[in-house]
């Protein structure tokens, strides 16, 4: 059975498609991966249009209350369900949320993304389940990352020590239909990005 990960946040522009898909592509190096659009903007598909026949990872746009059956079908012929949901507490988000194994936080280093934060938390507790913070966006040298990640350590949800930087190239890869891992392999972010990765779905296999 497959790990099934949710990349919730209730803010906008907190960078979880973004994420989402270097994860999906990351992952994809050696497993089966579904990644599964529910958020209707549909930016996953969207790219995947650019990808050229690529086969992995698997993209697909769900939605409705047979999101947690799909789900369910997929886990059985992959390794990884990746979820991008929408934000705000919309049906959509809560059954993407109750899909998962693992609900993974994007949270960027500002005062606002705290708060969306917390309300993200609550939905994954009322959802009972488990959930981890990745500081996502971070600026070189920042102090505000850190007084975030004080602040988010009173949520009592653990904080992947693993971190995103906000970093160009991130961006650049999208555009030409590649994950980080394949844009720039042996760059900086391609090194974040492949350390969250690991990192996640050794948490996950904690939790399970």
């Amino acid at each position: 059975m497959a790990t099934t990960i949710t990349i919730a946040q209730q803010k906008g522009g907190a960078g979880k498609t973004t994420l989402a898909l270097h994860l999906a592509v990351a992952w994809s190096r050696t497993l089966r991966v579904a990644a599964v659009d529910i958020d209707p903007q549909g930016s996953l598909i969207r790219w995947d249009k650019l990808r050229e026949g690529r086969p992995w990872p698997r993209i697909m746009a769900l939605g409705g209350w047979r999101i947690a059956a799909e789900v369910e079908r997929l886990a059985r012929d992959h390794d990884v369900v990746l979820i991008d949901s929408p934000p705000h507490a919309e049906t959509e988000a809560k059954l993407a949320v109750r899909a998962a194994s693992l609900v993974v936080v994007p949270l960027q280093p500002s005062i606002m993304d705290l708060w969306a934060t917390e309300a993200t938390l609550q939905l994954a507790k009322e959802e009972r389940r488990p959930a981890v913070i990745v500081l996502n966006r971070v600026p070189p040298r920042s102090r505000a990352a850190e007084l975030v990640v004080e602040r988010a350590a009173e949520f009592g949800v653990p904080i992947l020590q693993h971190r995103v930087g906000n970093r160009a190239p991130l961006q650049a890869s999208l555009l030409s239909g590649q994950g980080i891992t394949e844009y720039a392999p042996s760059s900086p972010a391609a090194q974040e990005i492949s350390a969250v990765a690991d990192a996640l779905l050794a948490h996950a296999a904690k939790r399970s």
